[in-house]
């Protein structure tokens, strides 16, 4: 069983830093051989890919929109992945998930699943 919780959300002023972790609930499964992502969600919007990370953290996605902005990184010691979200600007504004990718493309939302019940970020102008 794959049970993720995201927290570090919050509000704050464009151009301000948040940190998000994702933390694997229990040890009902070897967090370290999972691709964990980072999806978002804004108001009237449908679910976005912001970054993904490979199972030892080597390897990392981002969306366009957020290279140079967001860093995703991992410590599968502790079994949580940390969303660095820097720069943030209004238009960054939504609940942030973090998922599994069990088997699909790294950008696709589709390939993610057990998602967690999201942290709000809210970036005021």
């Amino acid at each position: 069983q794959v049970q993720l919780v995201e927290s570090g959300g919050g509000l704050v002023q464009a151009g301000a830093s948040l940190r998000l972790s994702c933390a694997a609930a229990g040890d009902t499964f070897t967090f370290s051989s999972y691709y964990v992502g980072w999806i978002r969600q804004a108001p009237g919007k449908e679910r976005e890919f912001v970054a993904a990370s490979s199972p030892s953290g080597i390897t990392t996605y981002y969306a366009d929109s957020m290279k140079g902005r967001f860093t995703i990184f991992r410590d599968n010691a502790k079994r949580t992945v940390y969303l660095q979200m820097n720069s943030l600007k209004p238009e960054d504004t939504a609940v942030y998930y973090c998922a599994v990718n069990l088997g699909g493309g790294h950008y696709l939302v589709n390939s993610y699943r057990h998602w967690g019940q999201g942290t709000q970020v809210t970036v005021s102008s």
